[in-house]
Parts: structure tokens; C-alpha cells; sequence
């Protein structure tokens, strides 16, 4: 078993060694900060080219996890494009996989800081969105939160110091009441669930869930 099963509010949900988060009992996938077409707005700013094959390699990920776990819904939590305009600017290939991936299936956009609007793609655009106790949204409230929350924004990375190396990974950040989902996208850099804000969002009993060849659970231990 290659995924790291967990209770979080009384349901029991899955973190994937890809950075997704399959829930059995909805049939739902969940993904964050995507960010396609963030290859594409670096070229446009003067910055340092990067390889355009980003959107195919996050939609080839995204494709198997959907297909894989059979999800019914799919929940992309914000970000999903790398700015507003991101959504018109992909080519007709990745469009028409897109669409291919929503048929038959309930897709909802949680907007994101990067992509605050509707997309002119398929399926329903929410600022939250509310599933048998659990609110998805795309940046973790504060203090008056209630149990339950799954967000994204911070995309979370964790650093162990092994042995014969230090072995940096993208990593799903859990306490409590909250989860805070890794970056999914192929160009989504990283902050250190020990450095701030997530390590004053995070309880002390909050795990890392790391990404990889296996979702491997460790302690976070911020403070």
C-alpha cells in the first residue's frame, strides 16, 4: 500500500504519494495549486525560460490518479492556473483533456490568489466549497477555525536530515483540525512546514505526509 491512510474529522481520506488526497466514502479526488501556465507567464515577465512541457506533465499525473482511485468528483483547490488568464491560454490538446477528464464526473474550481475568477473550462467555480463536514478552501483560515479544513496556498515541503544526505520533499502538513495539501503542478517551488506561517497554523501534534514512491508520515516537530 502505497498511500498513507488517515482519520481527519471523522472521515477517513488518503494522502497519494503523488500529492493528491482520495476520499473512498465521497469517490473524491483532490488536488491544489496546479498552477498551469506557470512556464509561460516566467517567459512573459523576462524570466529565466523554463521547459513548456509543465501542463502536459501535471495533466499526465492528474489523469492517472483520476483514473486510478475511479473518482467521480474532483476538487482542484485553487491556483489551479498560474494567473487569471491562464485558463484561455493553454493549447486545444490540453483543453480537450481537460474536458475529457471532467465528462461524466462533478469538477469543481476552488479559486485561488492566482486565478480569483471563473474559467472559461468546465465544471463549477466556488470560493469554498462544504462536504459532509469538511471545508475546502484554498487558504487556511486563523484561530476561529473549526475542525475539518483542507486547503492549499503554502505548498508544503519538508526537509530530513538522513544520514548519508538531507532529503528535501513536497509534503501534505496535517494536525488536527486542519490539512494543508502539497502543491500538485510540475513548477510549484515550496515552504518549509518549520518556517512561518505554517509552523504557527500547525498544532505541535502535526504530521508531514511526504510525497514520492510512497506517502511516508513523519512528525513535523516545529517547536
Amino acid at each position: 500500500m502505497s498511500h498513507h491512510a488517515f482519520s481527519f474529522n471523522g472521515e477517513m481520506l488518503h494522502a497519494l504519494p503523488s500529492g493528491a488526497l482520495y476520499w473512498p466514502a465521497q469517490n473524491l479526488l483532490c488536488v491544489s495549486d496546479l498552477h498551469f501556465g506557470k512556464a509561460q507567464r516566467y517567459a512573459l515577465q523576462g524570466g529565466s525560460a523554463l521547459p513548456p512541457y509543465e501542463v502536459k506533465d501535471t495533466l499526465m499525473r492528474l489523469d492517472h490518479d483520476i483514473t486510478t482511485q475511479a473518482a467521480k468528483t474532483v476538487i482542484c483547490l485553487g491556483d489551479s492556473f498560474d494567473r487569471i488568464s491562464a485558463s484561455a491560454d493553454l493549447d486545444l490538446d490540453a483543453r480537450e483533456w481537460i474536458t475529457r477528464l471532467q465528462a461524466g464526473r462533478e469538477w469543481i474550481w476552488i479559486e485561488g490568489n492566482h486565478d480569483p475568477g471563473p474559467v472559461d473550462l468546465g465544471g463549477t467555480h466556488l470560493a469554498e466549497h462544504l462536504r459532509a463536514g469538511l471545508i475546502f478552501r484554498h487558504i487556511a483560515i486563523g484561530e476561529t477555525l473549526k475542525s475539518g479544513e483542507i486547503s492549499g496556498h503554502y505548498h508544503p515541503k519538508i526537509t530530513l536530515n538522513l544520514k548519508a544526505r538531507a532529503l528535501t520533499r513536497r509534503c501534505f502538513a496535517i494536525d488536527e483540525r486542519r490539512l494543508i495539501m502539497p502543491a500538485f503542478g510540475t513548477y510549484t517551488g515550496g515552504l518549509s512546514v518549520r518556517a512561518e506561517p505554517l509552523n504557527t497554523l500547525l498544532s505541535t501534534k502535526a504530521i508531514a505526509v511526504l510525497t514520492g514512491e510512497t506517502a511516508l508520515p513523519v512528525p513535523i516537530k516545529t517547536r
